[in-house]
């Protein structure tokens, strides 16, 4: 692996048994054996063509947001968007963004140029390339309302461009958790809006999460997906199980759906705390809650 690996040099940036703990917002997590950040796009499509011919494992990480890296981390090479994927370019209403744009940052900057559509955006704390993955959502939306078009690589190399058809979008899912790949850019189609409506709305969300959710803690946001005609927080919480806590990991006071990382929670803390609300929720209201997050590494 080592000779596969030096080949990657010559692709981008390759940092060996890197923590990636930092890389992730709920700050957990093991070493990756290497972490590679690919020079652009052309240089991703060489990197996985040349893992794949050398049977050498690999995972795709943007932000980190909506994952657990399991504590003894992740085996062969984790991919993570860099820079020369962190772009947007406006035209007309559509907007072009690059894998490792920050969504939030989206929704803002969509915002500014009058267009409307992105405000559920405004507290999803990934990247475009997450998001797509994801068909990340909020306040009633999510992602395949406003998808036009995406350019992706294949897990086989294969550089190609999905219409909303091929995505096979529903609640939480798109066809890139069947068929790995990674997103390289996304196209969104937006309409034009009145600036300062679009602003106050912003504005209003932002305050709310604020106000409900631990943004101050390290999270990876929900941890559940929500049950038909239910919410996850709801069954958390009338199971009575607000605050409580596992080691350094805790079901937030704030939250139900959200199990914040006090300090020095392990992905073993947040595993265990996870499996005891599975548990509680389904002996009190027969109901299974699925996990939003991905979780992730060697166990």
């Amino acid at each position: 692996m080592r000779q596969t690996i030096s080949q990657l040099e010559a692709l981008g940036q390759v940092m060996y048994d890197e923590p990636l703990a930092p890389y992730t917002t709920w700050k957990i997590g093991g070493p990756a054996d290497v972490l590679f950040i690919p020079g652009g796009k052309d240089e991703l499509v060489s990197a996985i063509r040349l893992l794949n011919r050398h049977g050498v494992p690999w995972t795709p990480l943007g932000r980190g947001s909506n994952m657990l890296v399991s504590d003894k981390g992740i085996r062969g090479v984790v991919i993570k968007t860099g820079d020369s994927l962190d772009y947007i370019r406006f035209e007309d209403e559509l907007v072009h963004a690059g894998a490792a744009y920050s969504f939030i940052k989206l929704s803002v900057m969509a915002g500014k140029e009058g267009l409307t559509g992105l405000e559920f955006a405004g507290g999803i704390p990934g990247t475009v390339g997450g998001a797509v993955y994801m068909n990340a959502g909020a306040l009633g939306s999510d992602v395949s309302r406003i998808f036009q078009s995406a350019e992706i690589v294949l897990g086989t190399g294969e550089l190609v461009r999905y219409e909303a058809e091929d995505m096979k979008f529903s609640y939480r899912h798109s066809i890139l958790q069947e068929q790995p790949g990674i997103v390289v850019e996304a196209t969104f189609r937006l309409a034009r809006g009145d600036r300062k409506t679009i602003a106050a709305a912003m504005a209003a969300h932002k305050a709310r999460r604020l106000e409900t959710q631990p943004l101050q803690m390290a999270s990876a946001g929900s941890v559940f997906r929500n049950p038909p005609n239910d919410y996850a927080a709801r069954l958390i919480e009338a199971a009575g199980l607000k605050g409580f806590r596992h080691g350094g990991a805790e079901i937030s006071a704030q939250h139900a759906n959200f199990i914040v990382n006090t300090g020095q929670a392990t992905a073993e803390d947040v595993l265990a705390l996870m499996t005891h609300i599975r548990k509680t929720v389904k002996d009190k209201f027969g109901i299974e809650l699925v996990p939003e997050v991905l979780v992730m590494g060697e166990r």
